[in-house]
């Protein structure tokens, strides 16, 4: 069940819901406290159009005859033979609710009923006989209307006894219902309202709109969408596999405990962390989908473990981009600085998220909460890239200027393999980025509806190898070939002391001691700083 409520909006379409229907699954639309300010008389010829439009698509794609013009009033256009579209028209000057849609796609549509304020309850009153279009106002309004009488013709509802005045405009009280009665009429149904602008009516930027619209929405046995049904499943499983990732990686740590750096005991708590997160989400889902509704409680622990995760996650990688423990111990000023962006932006991020998933779609809160989402998601994935290529310069850096002597062969080496280890991290950041925030929603957009939670899978399965291959690459350093010293050069440091031209022994000399005339050597090191 879903309310919204919408408050002096002055937008031309408002994006109510989309769901996904299978075969008896059904929708329930009450409208209430529609009006129009300023003020607009019932008489005025050039009142604006306003109506409802319920589309239905194959896939969560856009709608190629709701977007075809932007500024174009939908209500002003005939439907299109081969579009599966339903017009609702409020013509508040006859105060009837026309209904518009193409003969052709009547088959691949459901029919829409109507009921009178008398009867909001009474779905399962049996419609009496469709007004048809006439000039004929004596009529007794019809308490219930479908879309068509029996030569098709399309159906009225009249508003003059389900309506009240306020001090701006008609407040119209009315509700529509339908039923998916076949396989043909399954699929994505998307619900707007529009308000038009006609060529002599007021501009858009100065009439205002209110609305309270409650949309219920149910499936056979879920009042999840289509596409949602098997995702509390999908999440549990998901979060075993991230329960076992986690637990491996701990006996990992265990087994090779002297190798074992703080950053490691970082990334052991973040897949345990994620798999919190899609527990709670999971347990979110399952009442929504056997109450219509979610429960406060566990929806508050999913979104303060969503919180945790989200940032651990950042944060995690952002610290291995750096480094830090794999390369040196010390974060310098400028990998501070990314930790000064990156974790407001997470917290930003998230908390534009839970407002989302707390806010309905209709609302002006909603779009722009999206946009925010997307945005700062956006520049959190371009932040932690920049530690990672910092990385690769400082060690190509050093690479290059690696000092002479016996062991310089062996530490460019070092130097090299680490420089190989951050160039494949650097392109699995991008990998993942690129799958998780492009390709996961191309596929989202492009499967048939009842498929749509493959988004969901594909998303949670990049972001566990992502973790995988990231523990492989950076495990404990005395089972990781990219962190070691090799066995040759192992037995070559096998000495007393390690001398190098480089660090602290640099501008170092060796002198010879003088006694009665002769040089004796010292085999002692001396400065000659």
């Amino acid at each position: 069940t879903y309310f919204s409520f919408i408050q002096d909006d002055v937008r031309q379409k408002v994006h109510l819901n989309t769901f996904g229907f299978f075969k008896d699954g059904f929708m329930k639309v009450n409208v209430s406290k529609l009006s129009l300010n300023p003020p607009v008389r019932p008489d005025d010829k050039n009142s604006l159009p306003v109506g409802f439009s319920l589309d239905r698509t194959r896939n969560d794609g856009f709608s190629t005859y709701l977007d075809e013009e932007v500024d174009y009033c939908i209500l002003k256009k005939k439907p299109e033979q081969d579009v599966s579209v339903v017009i609702l028209l409020l013509d508040f000057n006859t105060k009837v609710v026309k209904v518009r849609f193409s003969a052709e796609a009547a088959s691949l549509l459901p029919k829409i009923s109507f009921v009178s304020e008398e009867n909001v309850t009474a779905l399962s009153t049996k419609p009496l006989k469709t007004s048809e279009q006439s000039s004929d106002s004596d009529k007794t309004p019809a308490k219930t209307n479908e879309n068509t009488d029996d030569k098709g013709k399309p159906a009225e509802l009249d508003l003059s006894t389900l309506s009240l005045l306020n001090a701006d405009f008609l407040i119209a009280y009315f509700q529509f219902f339908f039923n998916i009665s076949s396989d043909n009429q399954e699929g994505l149904y998307s619900l707007y309202f529009h308000k038009c602008v006609g060529s002599e009516g007021p501009a858009n930027d100065q009439q205002l709109f209110s609305l309270d619209v409650k949309i219920t929405e149910k499936n056979p046995e879920s009042y999840l969408s289509a596409g949602e049904i098997p995702l509390p499943k999908l999440y549990i499983s998901m979060a075993m596999f991230f329960f076992l990732s986690g637990t491996v990686w701990i006996h990992i740590l265990r087994k090779r405990r002297s190798d074992v750096f703080k950053i490691h005991w970082l990334m052991a708590a973040l897949p345990f962390t994620k798999s919190l997160s899609l527990v709670f989400h999971a347990i979110d889902y399952h009442y929504i989908s056997s109450q219509g509704f979610p429960i406060e409680g566990w929806a508050v622990v999913y979104y303060i473990t969503h919180l945790l995760k989200g940032a651990l996650l950042f944060i995690t990688i952002a610290l291995i981009g750096t480094g830090w423990a794999f390369i040196k111990h010390i974060l310098s000023d400028k990998d501070k600085k990314i930790f000064m962006i990156v974790i407001p932006l997470q917290v930003l991020a998230n908390v534009a998220y839970i407002i989302i998933e707390s806010t309905e779609e209709g609302t002006t809160e909603y779009g722009l909460w999206k946009e925010i989402l997307f945005l700062v998601d956006l520049l959190c994935c371009g932040a932690i890239l920049f530690p990672v290529v910092w990385s690769i310069r400082h060690l190509q850096e050093a690479s290059a200027t690696d000092g002479k002597g016996k062991y310089s062969n062996f530490f460019s080496a070092i130097n090299l393999a680490k420089l190989k280890l951050f160039r494949h991290y650097y392109v699995m950041i991008v990998c993942y980025i690129y799958f998780t925030r492009i390709i996961a929603i191309l596929i989202k957009i492009a499967v048939p509806f009842q498929w749509k939670w493959l988004y969901q899978l594909l998303d949670e399965m990049a972001t566990l190898v992502f973790f995988v291959l990231t523990g492989y690459k950076f495990r404990p350093a005395s089972d990781n070939p990219y962190l070691q010293l090799s066995q040759d050069d192992e037995d070559d440091l096998e000495m007393e002391a390690v001398v190098t031209t480089s660090g602290v022994m640099e501008g170092m000399k060796k002198v010879k001691k003088v006694v009665n005339g002769s040089a004796e050597p010292r085999g002692e090191w001396e400065s000659t700083a």
